[in-house]
């Protein structure tokens, strides 16, 4: 199954307005007032990174097109990406996960 490369131009572009405009998404406003780590911040830059990934690959993917780039580059670039996405969404079931164990706990 592939994806429409609209799709996936379309999510870039919801990841970046996230990362850019932290104040609209749904984590602004929570601050670690414990001592561990701010969860929004290591969730802000794993999208981040993600984002940067997916930048670095179309780019290279449009220098190999315009015979700038080798393809081994843009196979490596296009699996990092790959990797990050897929981490990404194993993070994000991982929490969706844990929330549903939370709102299934007795009060």
């Amino acid at each position: 199954m592939s994806t429409p490369f609209n799709a996936v131009a379309a999510a870039y572009g919801n990841a970046s307005r996230l990362i850019s405009d932290p104040g609209k998404s749904s984590l602004a406003g929570l601050s670690g007032q414990g001592q561990g780590p701010d969860f929004g911040k290591l969730v802000t830059e794993g999208m981040q990174g993600v984002v940067d990934a997916g930048k670095v690959s179309d780019q290279l993917s449009l220098d190999l097109v315009n015979g700038k780039a080798n393809v081994v580059d843009v196979v490596t670039a296009i699996s990092q990406t790959e990797l990050a996405m897929e981490s990404m969404v194993a993070i994000r079931d991982k929490v969706i996960s844990a929330y549903e164990e939370i709102m299934r706990m007795p009060i």
